[in-house]
């Protein structure tokens, strides 16, 4: 039997996000220990560096490699260095990962004006900002793969206007790299979670709730910020060499059968 190479050996990732609120195993830290396990250095970013510290600390148990770096990913100059520091450590940029986000409920009459702007900078301008600074490292490179973290709330109403409208712009924002940016080797891509169990939402959640989440999907069975860390191992790995621009439901089938089931995020919140 001939032993398989890890799929992510000798490239170098930016994992945004890359701790969890509470105990468990969100979307970011999953991604990140997997990217790890698959052979990447991982420039571990997070607004709160105790949070990376966690994930770091899984990574080198397992003698992976890996740094923390702490950010805003909705500054500017934040953004520039993060770049610059995944460059400086590990020598290139061949992943972005982009798992920052929050949800929030609101129509347009209750939502304010306040609230709008910062569900969109923090779902929407972070990802042109960590991107817009990430695309020339990962020229320099030799090219490379963008994975942007949407939402199915995004192919759907989700009771939550604001978050929803974020999410579907993340989708559009892939496409439209993805066309740019494909003469410079590089793939964009999306991820469109569905619900999933998270420490985003895990104490929000009674087991009744649990439940009809599960039920609502052809699958019957409950997802985990692994789930969708493998789908991100995939496009971020050389067999999917010939996808770009594509966005990928981790729902186990929610958005193609299901009304939809809210599920209880307070608002406000970020993953």
């Amino acid at each position: 039997m001939v032993e398989r190479r890890p799929r992510l050996e000798s490239k170098v990732a930016i994992v945004t996000g890359a701790g969890s609120q509470g105990d468990g195993i969100g979307n970011g830290k999953a991604t990140a220990i997997l990217f790890a396990r698959e052979g990447a250095s991982v420039l571990l970013v997070d607004s709160v560096a105790e949070r990376a510290e966690e994930t770091l600390a899984t990574i080198t148990a397992e003698e992976g490699e890996a740094s923390v770096f702490q950010a805003d990913v909705t500054s500017a100059d934040d953004c520039r260095r993060m770049a610059d520091a995944a460059v400086e450590r590990y020598g290139r940029l061949d992943i972005l990962h982009n798992n920052v986000g929050m949800s929030m409920r609101a129509t347009v009459v209750d939502v304010t004006e306040e609230q709008w702007d910062r569900i969109m900078t923090l779902n929407v301008k972070s990802m042109v900002l960590t991107s817009k600074y990430a695309i020339p490292r990962m020229i320099e490179s030799g090219g490379g793969s963008i994975i942007n973290i949407s939402s199915t709330a995004g192919l759907r109403a989700h009771s939550s206007t604001p978050y929803t409208t974020s999410k579907a712009a993340v989708m559009g924002l892939t496409l439209s790299m993805a066309a740019d940016h494909g003469g410079d080797n590089i793939r964009v891509n999306c991820i469109a979670p569905g619900l999933v169990s998270t420490p985003f939402v895990g104490p929000r959640m009674d087991e009744a709730l649990r439940e009809r989440r599960m039920r609502a999907t052809p699958l019957g069975t409950e997802g985990t910020g692994w789930d969708v860390a493998w789908a991100a191992v995939y496009l971020a790995s050389d067999e999917a060499r010939w996808i770009t621009g594509v966005v990928i439901p981790v729902d186990a089938g929610l958005t193609i059968t299901s009304p939809v089931t809210y599920s209880p995020l307070a608002p406000q919140q970020q993953h």
